[in-house]
């Protein structure tokens, strides 16, 4: 059996952060699930990526500037009926309810924790390919 091979986007106008995601993901965050990488450092870009690619998640960084990730979260749900799942990087907890009203399907916290992020993405991008709705 040939494991699925994943798209998912990283968003940070910081290539240190994005570097930090990608690590912090890996590529095989399951050992079902293999995860292909692309990057965005602004919103236009983020944007278009989505709309030409498929994407199967995307990875937002919260305190980019000057778009941050919970904006672009929430443009990307209004935006499209088929949207795929988005995780945002948030490095204060009191903003969980920002990304809840963005309608994020899951948050996780500045330093990114290895175990906790790669546990996040499979199970998003599992609920994703299944049709399912991700539990935020």
């Amino acid at each position: 059996m040939t494991d699925r091979v994943y798209t998912v986007l990283l968003y940070s106008d910081d290539p240190q952060v994005r570097d930090r995601m990608r690590l912090a993901v890996g590529t095989r965050p399951a050992t079902d699930i293999v995860v292909e990488f692309m990057d965005s450092d602004d919103y236009g870009q983020c944007v278009r990526l989505i709309d030409e690619y498929e994407i199967d998640l995307v990875l937002l960084d919260g305190e980019a500037a000057p778009a941050g990730g919970i904006g672009i979260a929430r443009q990307i749900k209004d935006d499209r009926d088929d949207a795929p799942p988005t995780c945002v990087v948030i490095a204060r907890a009191a903003d969980r309810w920002l990304a809840a009203y963005a309608q994020v399907d899951a948050t996780l916290m500045h330093p990114l924790d290895p175990v906790t992020t790669g546990q996040t993405v499979a199970g998003l991008l599992r609920a994703h390919a299944g049709g399912a709705v991700p539990a935020a």
